[in-house]
């Protein structure tokens, strides 16, 4: 049987606990006996520190050791809570893209997703997306998260997925053996696809990468399509610039709503855009504090830069369902501050880039 949880860690999406009583309550939780996953509860004893007494703020997650490299050999079944009791409600185990060596695990648990698709949801409201419309998701599906929890996003807000697999792993591997013309050949067959359910389905909301995007608005008759049909484009995976964002919302697709997140498998979800920027203004994304939270660190010394300074992201995921702090990603940022009146913990990011290096391994990024 699941063991009951302390409360403020079952908030709904859109209560905003405190943050220090909330991680106080998740370190009971990931390092009671009773209710934490084989995976820290097997590597609390290695820790320098007590998570118990030593974990009070979330600047103190920082003492945590970056696990997420182990994430590519533990049992998926080790990093389920305990307190889940003997049959969790498992969504699915997902992968990385496998960008930087062998792809790292997780577990998707149905309460977060829920949780998940809440706020996901209110934050597409925020932008003006609609509901009730048809969702046509060009991402990658198979072992990877975000096509998944987008075609439960589509049916939350009353409408079908029609979905193009994107395979981010085989673009990679082209790409690094020197094959670009294959890789080039590989985006024209997923265009080709998004073509054809373009043309015959009633389409409302495009999610795709920049680089696909670039090739759809390349073809007259698809940025065609898309003026007449898709009322909101929402631009994920891999970065784009402020020029050809500004672009896309003010010549080539100026009555589409133009709308972004950024993601990682490793903190379950992704930080939204912020409502409200203007075509000139850069593209801020502001995490869901307290579940997860971002710092911009110089990668040499962990400590924070300035605000406006750029750094490498730091993440951190902690709810009920999984703790994974301290995770450097392969991604820069420039350090913003957040919101004016909002209730967040860490910082916002914006500009993001990847970073050309990481865990020794040339970063290379395709259509995703």
């Amino acid at each position: 049987m699941p063991t009951a949880a302390d409360s403020v860690l079952d908030l709904p999406f859109d209560a905003v606990p405190d943050p220090e009583e909330f991680l106080r309550a998740a370190m009971r939780w990931h390092f009671s006996p009773e209710t934490g996953s084989p995976f820290w509860l097997e590597r609390a004893s290695l820790l320098d520190f007590d998570p118990l007494t030593d974990i009070r703020t979330f600047a103190d997650l920082t003492h945590f050791p970056n696990l997420a490299g182990e994430l590519r050999e533990v049992r998926a079944e080790d990093l389920v809570p305990r307190g889940y009791g003997d049959r969790p409600d498992v969504v699915g185990v997902y992968e990385s893209g496998g960008t930087t060596g062998a792809p790292k695990r997780i577990v998707l648990l149905r309460d977060w997703l829920d949780r998940l698709l809440g706020w996901s949801s209110a934050q597409l409201d925020a932008h003006g997306v609609p509901q009730g419309v048809n969702w046509l998701v060009v991402a990658p599906t198979g072992p990877h998260m975000v096509g998944d929890v987008i075609k439960h996003q589509t049916a939350l807000r009353g409408g079908l997925a029609f979905t193009v697999d994107l395979d981010p792993r085989w673009v990679k591997k082209l790409i690094s053996e020197g094959k670009g013309a294959e890789a080039g050949a590989y985006a024209e067959h997923i265009v080709d696809q998004v073509a054809h359910v373009l043309r015959t389905q009633d389409i409302g909301v495009l999610m795709c990468t920049p680089p696909v995007l670039e090739r759809l608005a390349a073809r007259d008759d698809l940025a065609k399509l898309i003026e007449d049909k898709v009322q909101a484009i929402n631009w994920v995976g891999t970065q784009m610039d402020p020029d050809t964002r500004h672009l896309y919302r003010t010549e080539v697709f100026p009555r589409a709503r133009l709308y972004s997140g950024y993601g990682s498998t490793m903190i379950l979800g992704n930080a939204s855009e912020r409502p409200g920027l203007t075509d000139d203004e850069p593209c801020v994304y502001d995490p869901w504090s307290p579940y997860m939270t971002f710092s911009v660190v110089d990668p040499e010394t962990g400590v924070p830069v300035e605000y406006g300074e750029r750094g490498q992201v730091v993440m951190h995921h902690v709810s009920k369902s999984l703790l994974m702090p301290n995770n450097l990603e392969r991604d820069h940022a420039t350090r913003c501050r957040p919101a004016p009146g909002a209730a967040q913990t860490g910082d916002s990011v914006a500009d993001i880039a990847p970073v050309q290096e990481f865990d020794n391994e040339t970063v290379i990024e395709g259509v995703y």
